[in-house]
């Protein structure tokens, strides 16, 4: 029997904070850039996204940075960090990606790098990922989440060719966070308040009267709110798994490592809990 193919470590990438924005109130926009992205590119999925690399433990790596070589010399508590990140925007003459961070004051660990981060520092990533693109076939788009999937949908939204017919649902804290989107489809926005979130984007997604023809749907954010969407798209609307791009993107009470270390048996989970005909075990 042949041996199987040794596949090798990718490598991250390198950039330097180029500038930064706060766009509101708890999103901040920080851009990268320099020479280390020559040899990158996310101009393929509206939703790509890079994994950044965060010091853990206290620990200084060495430089040139080796994943690698992290990984053979420090211990696994002091291994870097990952924070994943869709790409808002990707300028290739530039060569400048951009990433909107939702910040919670010092909550969490990217966001208040985001807050306190200036131009000329070091950034290292992995990356990109990414699926989903609109698809210019469908006769109509729904595009719905929560903050974490407001870079995604406002990506997509401004990739749809003019005239597309979409609907655009994204919940927020409040009128406060909405933002311009260059885009001729008009943006409903859910002001959450005190409600649970996604509940109203539930509501929302609920009350669309959904047109003729087939649809091609991006539904991304808390696991729960996308759990109750995904039974409503799959099972009651009998969407085509292959015109849904679905699946949370965070999970209320956990943080990322927690919520990565469960999401592929959660998604499967409720995957084949939901295919039209399961019945429960």
């Amino acid at each position: 029997m042949a041996d199987r193919p040794v596949r090798k470590p990718r490598k991250p990438h390198t950039a330097q904070v180029v500038r930064t924005e706060r766009l509101t109130p708890h999103m901040q926009r920080v851009v990268l850039g320099g020479e280390g992205l020559a040899a990158f590119s996310a101009d393929t999925c509206t939703d790509h996204y890079v994994k950044l690399l965060f010091p853990s433990g206290g620990a200084t790596y060495p430089e040139p940075f080796d994943m690698e070589r992290i990984r053979e010399e420090f211990p696994r508590e002091q291994w870097p960090v990952t924070r994943t990140y869709t790409v808002r925007h990707w300028d290739p003459e530039h060569r400048e990606m951009t990433l909107d961070f939702v910040i919670h004051g010092d909550e969490g660990l990217a966001g208040p790098w985001a807050q306190r981060v200036r131009p000329g520092e070091t950034v290292h990533f992995m990356g990109p990922g990414g699926a989903y693109a609109p698809d210019t076939s469908a006769d109509w788009h729904l595009l719905a989440g929560d903050e974490s999937a407001l870079p995604a949908i406002a990506r997509s939204l401004e990739a749809l060719p003019d005239g597309a017919r979409a609907f655009a649902f994204v919940e927020i804290d409040g009128p406060h966070e909405e933002q311009k989107i260059d885009s001729d489809v008009e943006v409903v926005w859910l002001h959450r308040g005190d409600r649970p979130v996604g509940q109203a984007l539930v509501e929302a997604v609920r009350a669309l009267e959904f047109p003729a023809g087939r649809l091609h749907a991006f539904v991304h954010g808390e696991a729960a709110c996308v759990k109750e969407l995904r039974r409503y798209l799959r099972v009651e609307r009998e969407i085509p798994r292959e015109d849904l791009s679905i699946s949370g993107y965070w999970r209320l009470g956990h943080n990322e490592d927690g919520w990565q270390a469960s999401k592929r048996e959660w998604n499967a989970r409720i995957e084949a809990e939901q295919e039209p005909g399961a019945t429960a075990a």
